[in-house]
């Protein structure tokens, strides 16, 4: 095997086939899941992309496995399987998988701790448990196992190691997840999931329980929704304090991720904070600016200094523990990466209507 600190180098020699094999079917993953974590990735220096879509390829297979359980004995058993898997890729001994044997070389490249990814399946385990929320500061402890996590790796990659730049990438990991839980109320409330703030919904005059037997919009739930996006908000605006602690070349790819999901948020207001109804999405011209906005805006605001969430110190800890690592240096300049980014979105999107057109063609022929 190639030694690990020349894979994801600078500038990387040629990888072994398998390798090479491993890493594409990472990116397939990642083009077939979340479009808006692509088009952030994509305009990251590639010695970040690579092993960010190999750390990404993992979490989606994990994410997928316990959602196909079905029921919470099940659920359960693949979390274990998950935990054994990622006792065998820290070993230096992964699953015969693609997505093991990259992240294999990424965990021991870039020193990620095993117990960011032991945050992340105790996440997945509390979605099992259907746990609820009582509190804002509760719900703070949920995202950070299941997005701050992800966010102290994507840190790491990206060589950062500081206390401050760590809790900051985890609070973004935190917003994030805000977002999509204000988005996704209606589609969690239909899988028997409830992540609002049980005091926010009582203090709103909605009993938890009786709402989620019979899920319906009111102006009370937007009440709450709305004040799960203001949280989201308050983050996203400290979030320029931690990418001032990033190297330039990560700066796009990093204010893509927060401009796209801060922009979820938006969309659900525009909305009348309905996310029980329907779900909101960003409109593709949107991202596209968003993207643009991404690439020019390299010189953070003024930072606010509220201080870190209580709920990832645990996160921080871990991540701040490891040994630091050369920076990376990009392949392509930024102007570049966002025209090739922009590109590649577009023909992403059009493959999807291609394929909504699909059925209907079917139908016809059928007839």
């Amino acid at each position: 095997m190639q030694p690990l600190d020349t894979v994801f180098g600078s500038r990387p020699p040629e990888l072994p086939a398998q390798a090479r094999a491993d890493l594409a079917a990472c990116r397939a993953a990642l083009r077939n899941g979340s479009k808006t974590f692509l088009a952030a990735s994509l305009l990251l220096p590639r010695s970040v992309h690579e092993p960010a879509s190999a750390l990404y390829a993992f979490c989606r297979l994990a994410d997928d496995a316990v959602d196909a359980s079905g029921e919470r004995t099940k659920g359960e058993d693949a979390v274990e399987r998950l935990r054994e898997r990622l006792r065998l890729a820290y070993a230096g001994t992964p699953q015969d998988d693609p997505a093991d044997r990259a992240l294999a070389l990424v965990v021991a490249r870039h020193q990620i701790p095993a117990s960011l990814f032991d945050a992340l399946l105790e996440g997945f385990a509390w979605d099992l448990q259907g746990r609820r929320y009582d509190s804002l500061e509760s719900l703070h402890d949920y995202a950070a196992r299941v997005a701050g996590a992800v966010g102290a790796m994507m840190a790491l990659l990206m060589g950062v190691r500081s206390a401050e730049g760590l809790a900051r990438a985890c609070d973004l990991g935190v917003a994030m997840q805000l977002s999509n839980i204000a988005r996704d109320v209606g589609e969690d409330a239909r899988m028997g999931r409830l992540y609002l703030p049980r005091d926010w919904m009582l203090e709103a005059g909605l009993d938890p329980d009786a709402w989620l037997a019979r899920p319906v919009f009111s102006a009370a739930l937007a009440g709450v929704v709305r004040r799960v996006l203001d949280a989201a908000e308050q983050l996203y605006l400290c979030a320029d304090a931690g990418v001032a602690r990033l190297p330039l070349t990560c700066r796009p790819g990093i204010n893509a991720a927060r401009f796209m999901y801060a922009e979820i948020g938006r969309e659900v207001a525009r909305r009348g904070l309905d996310s029980v109804s329907g779900r909101a999405r960003v409109s593709a011209s949107r991202k596209a600016w968003l993207l643009m906005r991404s690439a020019l805006q390299l010189a953070p605001s003024a930072a606010h200094a509220a201080p870190s969430l209580r709920a990832n110190r645990f996160l921080v800890e871990a991540a701040a523990a490891t040994s630091p690592r050369a920076e990376a240096v990009p392949r392509r300049g930024v102007g570049e990466r966002v025209v090739w980014t922009f590109e590649l979105f577009a023909r992403l999107e059009q493959r999807d209507r291609l394929r909504a057109a699909m059925p209907s063609r079917g139908a016809d022929l059928a007839a």
